[in-house]
């Protein structure tokens, strides 16, 4: 079974995830491939070097992150910056994944719970080449979520605003979620549904 999970920036997704790997999901965490795809010598910070300049990568080789988020993300950035990363980062994103669905799929002796932890995944819907019989959406207020940025992040408030902007909204996210986890709800609770929805996928 294939369950997508997505939500709003600082939503609190991560906990979500976490908690669904301990009740023994395997999780593919895109956030995590996204910083693999860009690993120094790679495929990826290769086409970022031709795509956007040298400025993009440091000395050492490694993504210039930055003044990335300074090109990709702020008010003054061109308006195809984010779709031209975009489109280098996410086919070789999508590729990683499908090699670690393979590798699940070889050790797991049953039918395994695969979560992917999609942080775009409303923007990417129509491109991602998976199918999920369930996706979950992860949300919180936007004032809420700026200031999580703000004091766990370590973002201003017009850093924190741009990130909320360069991504889906709630409505957006929502309409393509069959379950949405409210994560400003106790702990305690939000992990009772959790539990009861993981229940029912086994």
């Amino acid at each position: 079974m294939r369950i997508g999970l997505t939500g709003g920036i600082a939503a609190g997704k991560s906990t979500v995830a976490a908690h669904l790997k301990e009740r023994g999901a395997y999780l593919i965490d895109y956030d995590q491939l996204a910083r693999e795809v860009v690993e120094p010598g790679g495929e990826g910070i290769r086409q970022i070097a031709d795509g956007f300049g040298l400025e993009a990568v440091q000395s050492d080789g490694s993504l210039n992150r930055k003044w990335m988020a300074d090109h990709v993300f702020s008010p003054e950035a061109a308006p195809d910056a984010k779709q031209r990363l975009d489109d280098i980062e996410h086919p070789l994103i999508y590729r990683r994944a499908q090699e670690l669905e393979r590798q699940i799929a070889k050790k797991s002796s049953s039918g395994p719970i695969i979560v992917h932890d999609v942080p775009l995944l409303a923007e990417v819907i129509d491109t991602i080449p998976f199918k999920f019989d369930h996706i979950l959406t992860v949300e919180a207020p936007e004032e809420v979520r700026i200031q999580r940025m703000m004091e766990t992040r370590g973002m201003s408030r017009e850093q924190a605003e741009g990130r909320i902007r360069h991504q889906s909204s709630r409505e957006q996210r929502e309409a393509i979620a069959d379950v949405v986890i409210d994560s400003t709800q106790p702990i305690e609770q939000m992990f009772e549904h959790l539990d009861m929805l993981f229940a029912q996928w086994q």
